[in-house]
């Protein structure tokens, strides 16, 4: 017994100078890389040589795994630098955008570099998740963009669809949020418009995973036809459908023959004309000329009588100012974010979309007790276009716009507020401002910059943009979403405002 124990022994210590059998996995799991530069190594761990390397957004196939090491077929690498690859369970996640201009960013982080800008509509190829965050490989760039803002369908991993499985189809049914209609049946292919969830529109013809449609008045396209439903049903091809009227903003205002800003002008209407709508085209409305034409005029530039704006006509005639008053100005105050866009989130969780709403209010109320005809660009919890904010400000006619923003840094000690402006006709504004808000408030003082923001970049109108704080700082973003602080902080903003007007007459 004896000598059969030292046997036992003998060959338990001869396994344990050898590594674990990997347990392996099937040919078809990979996972893709989420970091800049990957290391290959030779063995299971950070001690092994290093081999070679992968970049992020690489996908590589795992044939075995040991601990948190994933063997792939030049070496190992780490597992927790991964992300699973939706792929490989048969299908592949496309993700629609549901804003325009939102941010890819190179890591999951608001504080992170912008790689590149996606439309409402704009497909990508989601690789990967963490947390908030979606990797997405879109147009050649490799990065990250905001859940909140992006729809996600599906597509089997199939290449094509045969024209005979779809033949018998008359009707397509979007099943994504915003959907691109192109100009030819590629993915780099011009937009030429945008469709919706919901809607239904007449097959022309099919090419592969493409369906042609028709839409609009008197257009076709081509549409990707995982993102929706084809059928056999015959229904009437439509976009969705809208009533009432739209209202001109600005005078000279663009009336184009198409839903694009590429496309012919049939005519230019001044502010204060109206015409009735037919159908709502996305980011475009399909309305009737007095000539009795369709044409199409951008949502920005215009109101509806469901969302009114709250201005009085452009061509009013100026009224003087009332020295140590604000009576005789228009003011337009623009909350920045809302409805799906929530701006930044704070180290406690704040949505900045919320506090500039609040902050605004408590502005609002402060200039028209001196007199002020304050307009707001929203008043509730809703997504406004930029270059509508912008529109706002031109109708008003506005003696001064404010844009209420707080800050976010990727370096959590940052601090202060600080007052933006883009042309050097409207640093004088911003510098009062900022003045004013430093005798209110017990924040660092960042000071009046230069800042490209397109809020002031088109704003034709005197135009500033204010950072009140960083949420991204948890001492700052405590202080700053108080009652206390928004009273100081509309109180030294309209003190600025008034020492500007003071100081012009």
């Amino acid at each position: 017994m004896l000598k059969w124990g030292k046997w036992i022994i003998a060959c338990v210590l001869l396994l344990s100078l050898f590594p674990a059998i990997p347990k392996t996995y099937a040919n078809t799991d990979a996972v893709i890389v989420e970091v800049d530069s990957l290391h290959i190594r030779s063995g299971p761990g950070l001690t092994y040589a290093v081999t070679g390397s992968l970049k992020n957004g690489d996908r590589v196939e795992v044939l075995a795994t040991d601990g948190d090491w994933l063997k792939i077929q030049n070496g190992w690498i780490a597992s927790w630098l991964t992300s699973a690859d939706n792929r490989t369970s048969g299908t592949a996640k496309t993700v629609v955008s549901q804003v325009n201009q939102l941010n890819i960013r190179s890591a999951p982080s608001v504080g992170s570099a912008v790689l590149g800008r996606m439309d409402a509509g704009d497909e990508a190829t989601m690789t990967g998740e963490n947390g908030e965050w979606a990797s997405i490989s879109y147009a050649g760039i490799t990065g990250w963009v905001h859940t909140d803002y992006i729809s996600q369908s599906e597509s089997p991993v199939v290449a094509t669809t045969s024209k005979e499985q779809v033949s018998s189809a008359s009707t397509f049914t979007v099943g994504v949020d915003a959907l691109n209609v192109r100009k030819k049946a590629d993915l780099s292919s011009k937009r030429i418009g945008l469709i919706h969830r919901g809607e239904s529109y007449a097959i022309q013809e099919v090419d592969g995973n493409w369906v042609r449609i028709a839409f609009g008045t008197k257009q076709q396209g081509w549409v990707y036809s995982f993102h929706g439903v084809l059928s056999s049903t015959s229904q009437q091809a439509t976009d969705k459908p809208k009533n009432g009227n739209v209202t001109i903003l600005t005078d000279g205002t663009n009336i184009r023959e198409q839903a694009t800003t590429s496309s012919q002008i049939v005519a230019r209407a001044d502010a204060g004309e109206r015409f009735p709508i037919i159908q709502d085209h996305g980011d475009w409305y399909e309305i009737t000329l007095a000539s009795g034409r369709s044409a199409f005029v951008a949502n920005w530039v215009v109101s509806t009588d469901e969302t009114p704006v709250t201005t009085e006509p452009v061509m009013k005639e100026k009224k003087a100012r009332v020295p140590g008053t604000l009576k005789g100005l228009t003011i337009v105050i623009d909350p920045g974010h809302g409805g799906n866009d929530r701006g930044t989130t704070g180290a406690r969780g704040t949505d900045e979309k919320n506090i500039t709403l609040l902050t605004s209010e408590r502005l609002a109320s402060k200039l028209k007790a001196a007199g002020a005809d304050v307009v707001m660009t929203r008043e509730t919890d809703t997504y406004i276009p930029l270059r509508k904010r912008v529109a706002v400000s031109h109708h008003a006619n506005a003696d001064a716009f404010v844009s209420v923003h707080y800050d976010a840094n990727p370096d959590t000690s940052v601090t202060g507020f600080t007052t933006y402006y883009t042309h050097p006709r409207q640093r004088k504004l911003a510098e009062a401002v900022n003045d004013g808000l430093a005798s209110s408030v017990n924040l660092r003082d960042r000071g009046a910059q230069p800042g490209d923001f397109l809020v002031l970049r088109e704003n034709r109108q005197n135009a500033i943009l204010i950072e009140l704080g960083f949420l991204s700082n948890a001492v700052e973003e405590r202080a700053v979403t108080t009652d206390m602080f928004r009273e100081q902080a509309s109180h030294g903003i309209y003190q600025g405002l008034l020492n500007y007007f003071n100081e012009e007459d």
